[in-house]
């Protein structure tokens, strides 16, 4: 795959997984005793070696240690990551959470928003060409480690005001034209607020308005489990608005 050889893929995965869950750089030690990698921890680290000198790890601010770049993350998304399916239990909760709305776009996208933030314990934004941002979520951000930073989280907090900000993203999301859009800093963004933080975005577009809905959280975030939901929620959304 790419320029890495299987050994790198596998370790590669196995840094990534252990970062999702821990929030901290993995050690070589760790990952030969937890991912049964079959090769010794020394062999492990120059491969981590490897890995940093092609762009796929990176260094963080706290430590010596080694986590995945947005390289790295954009490669396990493409190559590696196997979504979770919605069950149907779980489209019709979110079918009947918005369903009441669905006669009022502005309603429909403030209730949206809502859902979306509880459901995946994140930030939930939602930006369309009417020059509207809605956002719910904030305090879930302060449950997770990294947003008790408080320069952190003030940028995240300022940018909401921001609504060019966001419509320069859903810009770029619709220039794209995928359906489901990952901003995971470095070369696809240089503001800052991307170097600690990730989103997914999935586009919707009707005759009457387009927009983007999607997450803001930190780079650890399950992107197996919440792809999925934005896909999901990014086409109902689309389509209660064109029955409108």
């Amino acid at each position: 795959m790419e320029d890495l050889t299987q050994r790198q893929v596998d370790i590669l995965k196995a840094i990534i997984v252990e970062y999702s869950e821990s929030g901290n750089p993995a050690g070589s030690d760790i990952l030969e005793k937890k991912y049964k990698l079959g090769v010794s921890p020394a062999t492990i680290r120059n491969e981590m070696v490897e890995l940093a000198k092609k762009g796929y790890l990176k260094k963080t601010h706290f430590s010596s240690g080694r986590v995945p770049s947005a390289k790295g993350l954009r490669f396990y998304i493409k190559h590696l990551m196997k979504q979770k399916e919605l069950s149907t239990a779980d489209e019709v909760a979110y079918k009947n959470s918005v369903w009441d709305d669905r006669n009022q776009i502005h309603r429909l996208l403030t209730q949206a928003t809502k859902i979306l933030a509880r459901r995946t314990g994140l930030l939930s934004l939602a930006v369309t060409d009417a020059g509207d941002v809605y956002y719910s979520g904030i305090g879930n951000l302060l449950n997770q480690p990294e947003f008790l930073d408080y320069n952190l989280s003030r940028l995240v907090f300022s940018r909401l005001d921001e609504i060019e900000y966001w419509e320069r993203i859903m810009n770029k999301a619709y220039k794209l034209n995928d359906d489901i859009f990952y901003l995971l800093g470095e070369e696809d963004s240089t503001d800052p607020l991307y170097d600690s933080c990730a989103s997914i975005f999935g586009e919707f577009e009707t005759s009457k308005i387009k927009g983007i809905i999607g997450v803001v959280g930190s780079k650890r975030m399950y992107y197996e489990v919440i792809t999925p939901q934005i896909k999901y929620f990014s086409t109902l959304i689309e389509s209660l608005i064109n029955k409108e």
